[in-house]
């Protein structure tokens, strides 16, 4: 239940004074600090529907790094192997 005394969202608190911030109030002024600072993903429903915690999604992501780095140094090696050498 709310207390009779709580003021309004909108309004300043007796102690602050709109003086106090002489820049006005900014809306979501730290949103992309946060943004920047965050390890926080937000998945497509679809795929919420498949990878049901946090568990489940880092685990599918961790086995597809292991694939991709086999098969990237997998392609390196065999790359370097082929190369002709010139006669000189």
């Amino acid at each position: 239940m709310k207390n009779a005394d709580q003021t309004d969202k909108d309004e300043l608190r007796a102690e602050y004074e709109p003086s106090d911030f002489p820049e006005g109030f900014v809306r979501g002024k730290y949103a992309e600090r946060l943004r920047k600072s965050s390890n926080i993903v937000v998945l497509k429903p679809e795929v919420a529907e498949v990878f049901t915690n946090e568990e489940a999604v880092n685990n599918a992501l961790l086995s597809l790094i292991e694939i991709a780095q086999k098969t990237t140094r997998s392609t390196k090696r065999s790359a370097r192997g082929t190369k002709k050498r010139h006669a000189g």
